[in-house]
């Protein structure tokens, strides 16, 4: 029997959350269509890809300074179909606990591997169904839905291929939920078959990918979680004319832009030192201004409604 990677099993010092299908290519056969803005990203990622997670600070960074040139094309790629998977010392949920609970220290992520303990996903198939749903309603509140279900599944120990759970998420985003249920029991599975069919002509076989590309069809790739020049260095290879945006860096602007963040995103975006970021965000919520979540591998902060 051929033994098979469990896609569970990221890979701390490539960055990558790799699949068992695909072999990546150097010079993948891509759709590339046409853009408004000077860079498309097809962004490959999962729900519970931890290494997605990882790359969040630099995410959020890259589309404050250049969210005005670039555009990212959020696809679901399929990370965890079933548990049919025999290597890395992975072969059933249990065995990932201790694996999130070291990714979420290499990463400086709070990540709390127990839900693999308590309540584990079968698949994670459901909730990257629901996020092809709400992109049916809206790109941006999809965005928001995304970021509620990473939060529930690493730091809440939420299974979130249930739905009360991914209802949950939806309704933290503004999503309609009735409209949500029945795009994820309808169109939204062929939208999800989309995404796979086309990581498989690409050639992805790993999260996160992400693939800038420009009108003509010149691309740069980036594999696995890079820090943030990675990331800005493909963007101006490709647009060297881009000047990135000057965004307000205090505390209430950056909650003003996202509702949550934890300390290694707070540190990435307003230039505070991670050694001093934590006590400034606990400052806030001492005083009220922000709640805090805390698990046992870190915290989370996030305005208050």
């Amino acid at each position: 029997m051929e033994t098979q990677i469990n896609p569970l099993l990221c890979d701390i010092e490539t960055g990558m959350c790799e699949t068992t299908e695909g072999v990546l290519e150097t010079e993948p056969q891509s759709t590339v269509q046409s853009t408004k803005k000077s860079v498309k990203v097809i962004y490959y990622t999962d729900p519970i890809c931890s290494s997605c997670w990882g790359i969040e600070p630099q995410l959020r960074k890259l589309k404050l300074e250049y969210g005005n040139a670039v555009e990212i094309d959020y696809r679901m790629g399929g990370l965890l179909p079933d548990w049919s998977y025999n290597s890395g010392g992975i072969g059933k949920p249990s065995d990932v606990a201790e694996h999130w609970d070291d990714v979420s220290v290499h990463y400086d992520m709070p990540i709390d591997g127990d839900l693999w303990l308590e309540d584990p996903l079968e698949s994670s198939y459901p909730p990257s169904i629901a996020f092809k749903a709400a992109q049916m309603q809206d790109q941006d509140k999809a965005i928001l839905f995304l970021r509620e279900v990473r939060e529930l599944v690493f730091l809440e120990k939420k299974n979130i291929a249930k739905w009360e759970f991914i209802e949950m998420a939806a309704e933290k985003a503004g999503l309609d939920t009735i409209q949500l249920k029945v795009d994820f029991e309808g169109a939204a599975k062929e939208k999800f078959q989309e995404d796979l069919a086309l990581g498989r002509e690409l050639g992805v076989r790993g999260f996160p990918t992400m693939f800038f590309l420009d009108a003509s069809g010149n691309k740069e790739i980036v594999y696995g979680t890079k820090p943030y020049v990675y990331y800005e260095m493909a963007i101006l290879k490709l647009d060297p004319t881009l000047k990135k945006s000057e965004y307000s860096k205090t505390s209430e602007a950056l909650f003003s832009n996202y509702h949550s963040l934890t300390a290694k995103e707070f540190s990435e975006l307003s230039g505070t030192p991670r050694d001093e970021s934590e006590s400034v965000l606990n400052v806030l919520s001492n005083s009220g201004s922000l709640q805090k979540l805390t698990t046992k591998n870190g915290s989370i902060w996030r305005r208050n409604n």
